[in-house]
C-alpha cells in the first residue's frame, strides 16, 4: 500500500503541475492581448492518512490537487492610440458590452470599440457598448414662487443603460434659450434719447419698428449683436442698445434705458389686442416691431446694483408702444428675465408663458434668487424698495431723482463677470455668448475621463452624447471567463454594480487609449521554472517507487 500510494502522489503532482504549466502558457500566449488578465493556479494537499506511530497516530499526505485559479485584476499598462474610440479603464470597473437585441450582459477590460454601419459602437464580436443618455438643457419660464440656487455644471444621465448608438451623425439644430451680454457702459456718455414723461424709456419712444432704420445711431448710447438661432437653425441678430439715462441728485447712482431687439421683419409675433383681434407685432406691422424687451440697469460706483425688464404683454397688440401694455418680463427657473422673438410665426408661441414659445433667457450679469410672488403672477421675482412696485413700464413714471422707484430683481446676485460702468474711454462689449446653434456634421469624438462621449460638430458645437456605464462586482474573482475577453456574472461574483466612471470605486477612463495585458514575462518565467523543477520532482517520485517495486518483485527469485 505504501509503495502504491507514492506513484499516485506522484501521478497528482504530475498532474497538477502540467494544468500550471498550461495555465502559464495562457498567460504568456497572451502577453499582447489586449485588457487581458493573467491567471494564478494555487495548490492544496489532496489528503492524509493515519499512520500508527510510537507516539499515537500520525498522518501521511497521499498527494496535490488545485486549490484555485485566481484572476489577476491588477491594472494593465495603458498604451496610446489615434482612434477616439479606443478606451482605457484605470480603476477596478468594467466595459459592459451586449449582443444586439439581446438581454445578455457580458464584461470586458478591453476598450477597442468601432462604430458599425449602423452607428452602433460595438467590440470586435459587433456586442455593443453600454451607456446612458445625456438630458440636454432648456430654459423654462418659472410660473410660481420658488428659490434659485447655482448647480454645478456635469453630465446628467437619463433612464438606463442602453445602446451606444449614434442613428444621425448630424447634429440637429438648437434654439437660442439662453443669450448672455456682458460690457462697459462709458460713465460720461451722453444721454441720447430723452424725454420728459418717460425719461427711463425715451430710446424705446423713439424706436421705429416699421422704417428702414429703426433706430438712428444718434439715438442711443451703445450697441452689441450677435447672432442667436431659431428652431430649424436660422440665424438672426440680436441686438441690445443702451443708452444713459440723465439723472438729478440721484446720490450718485447712474442708469441706462436697454433695449433687447431682433430685426423687426424677423419678429413674427402675434398678440391680441384689447378688442380680441390677432395683430402681427413685426414684419414691418407696428413700430414696436423687434423690440423684445425694455428695461433699466442701476450701476452703484460703477458696478450693476439693480435692472428692471419688462416684455409685452399677451393682450398688448392693440397700442404696442403704449407703455401699460408692457408688463414685467417673466423669469426663467435659473432666475433671468426671458423673451421671445417667435421667429417661425408659430400659433401660441408669442410670449414666454405661450404653450408652444422658445423663451430666451437674457444674462446680463445678475441673478435672481428669489422668484417668490408679491401677490400675482405677474410680480412673481419682482420687489421695488420704493413706493408701489412698477408693474408696468407706464407706472415707473418721470421722477430722475431716486433710482429706487425702480422694479429690481427681490434677491439680485452679481456675478465676477457683469455689466459694469466704468471710464474706460469708452464702451465696450466684454463677453457675449448664447446656446444655439445651426445643424452640422459630426467630424470626430472625443471621451472625457467621466466616461463621458463627446461630439465635435462642423457648425462649431461640442455636444454630451453618451456616458459609458462601468460595471464593478463584490467579488470580481468569481466572474466566468467566456473567452474573447468576455466576462459574465455567476452566484459567486454577485450582480453588476454599475455607474459612471470618475465615481467611487469605478475608476477613470482614458480616451485614445488601450489598456494591455497585465501578464509579466519575467514572473511567468519564474512560475515555469518552478513549475518545471516540481514536474520533474513528481516524476523521479515514480520512477524511484517503480525502481523499488522492482527490488520487491526480485526478491522472488
Amino acid at each position: 500500500m505504501g509503495l502504491g500510494a507514492s506513484l499516485y502522489s506522484g501521478i497528482s503532482g504530475l498532474t497538477v503541475h502540467s494544468e500550471r504549466m498550461t495555465v502559464i502558457g495562457n498567460n504568456l500566449a497572451n502577453v499582447n492581448t489586449t485588457g487581458f488578465k493573467g491567471a494564478r493556479m494555487q495548490f492544496e494537499d489532496l489528503m492524509s492518512t493515519d499512520f500508527s506511530t510510537v507516539n499515537g497516530i500520525g498522518q501521511v499526505g497521499r498527494g496535490v490537487r488545485v486549490s484555485t485559479i485566481y484572476s489577476d485584476f491588477g491594472q494593465g499598462g495603458l498604451e496610446a492610440s489615434t482612434e477616439a474610440t479606443d478606451m482605457a479603464i484605470s480603476g477596478d470597473g468594467m466595459f459592459v458590452v451586449s449582443p444586439l437585441g439581446e438581454d445578455m450582459k457580458y464584461f470586458s477590460r478591453a476598450g477597442n470599440f468601432r462604430f458599425d454601419n449602423d452607428g452602433f459602437l460595438v467590440d470586435p464580436h459587433g456586442y455593443v457598448l453600454q451607456g446612458w443618455e445625456i438630458e440636454g438643457t432648456s430654459t423654462s419660464v418659472t410660473t410660481a414662487s420658488s428659490n434659485t440656487a447655482v448647480s454645478p455644471r456635469s453630465a446628467r444621465i437619463i433612464g438606463t443603460p442602453t445602446d451606444i448608438r449614434l442613428e444621425n451623425f448630424q447634429s440637429e439644430p438648437n434654439p437660442t434659450t439662453n443669450v448672455s451680454f456682458v460690457t462697459n457702459l462709458d460713465p460720461t456718455a451722453p444721454d441720447s434719447s430723452t424725454s420728459t414723461t418717460t425719461p427711463y424709456f425715451a430710446m424705446f419712444n423713439n424706436w421705429r419698428g416699421n422704417e428702414e432704420t429703426p433706430l438712428a445711431p444718434t439715438l442711443y448710447g451703445y450697441s452689441t449683436t450677435m447672432k442667436v438661432y431659431d428652431d430649424i437653425g436660422t440665424a438672426h441678430n440680436l441686438t441690445v442698445y443702451y443708452d444713459q439715462v440723465t439723472l438729478s441728485n440721484a446720490g450718485g447712482d447712474t442708469v441706462w434705458e436697454y433695449m433687447v431687439t431682433c430685426e423687426p421683419n424677423a419678429d413674427r409675433r402675434i398678440l391680441s389686442g384689447a378688442n380680441g383681434l390677432q395683430t402681427p407685432i413685426g414684419q414691418g406691422g407696428t413700430s414696436a416691431a423687434g423690440v423684445l424687451m425694455i428695461g433699466t440697469m442701476t450701476f452703484t460706483t460703477g458696478q450693476l446694483s439693480g435692472m428692471s425688464a419688462y416684455t409685452l404683454k399677451s393682450n398688448g397688440g392693440g397700442a404696442v408702444k403704449d407703455l401699460n401694455n408692457w408688463d414685467l418680463a417673466d423669469f426663467s427657473t435659473s432666475g433671468y428675465p426671458v423673451c421671445t422673438a417667435n421667429f417661425l410665426g408659430k400659433s401660441n408661441a408669442s410670449t414666454a408663458q405661450a404653450t408652444n414659445a422658445t423663451p430666451i433667457q437674457v444674462d446680463f450679469g445678475m441673478i435672481n434668487r428669489d422668484l417668490s410672488s408679491n401677490g400675482g403672477a405677474i410680480t412673481i421675482g419682482w420687489g421695488g424698495g420704493l413706493g408701489t412696485l412698477p408693474t408696468t413700464a407706464a407706472m415707473v413714471g418721470n421722477d430722475i431723482s431716486n433710482t429706487g422707484y425702480l422694479a429690481n430683481f427681490k434677491d439680485p446676485a452679481v456675478s465676477a463677470l457683469a455689466t459694469q460702468s466704468y471710464d474706460t474711454g469708452g464702451s465696450s462689449t466684454l463677453f457675449q455668448s448664447q446656446n444655439g446653434y445651426s445643424a452640422g456634421i459630426l467630424q470626430n469624438i472625443s471621451v472625457s475621463r467621466e466616461g463621458v462621449i463627446t461630439g465635435h460638430y462642423s457648425n462649431g458645437q461640442v455636444l454630451e452624447l453618451y456616458a459609458v456605464t462601468l460595471a464593478t462586482f463584490t467579488n470580481k474573482h468569481g466572474l466566468r471567463r467566456e473567452g474573447g475577453n468576455l466576462f459574465t456574472e455567476t452566484r459567486e461574483s454577485g450582480p453588476a454594480l454599475t455607474g459612471q466612471a470618475g465615481s467611487t470605486g469605478k475608476g477613470t477612463i482614458d480616451g485614445n487609449s488601450l489598456e494591455t495585458s497585465n501578464v509579466d514575462m519575467a514572473t511567468e518565467f519564474v512560475r515555469m521554472i518552478t513549475t518545471q523543477r516540481g514536474f520533474q520532482a513528481n516524476t523521479k517520485v515514480i520512477t524511484t517507487t517503480d525502481s523499488m517495486l522492482g527490488e520487491v518483485i526480485a526478491m522472488k527469485r
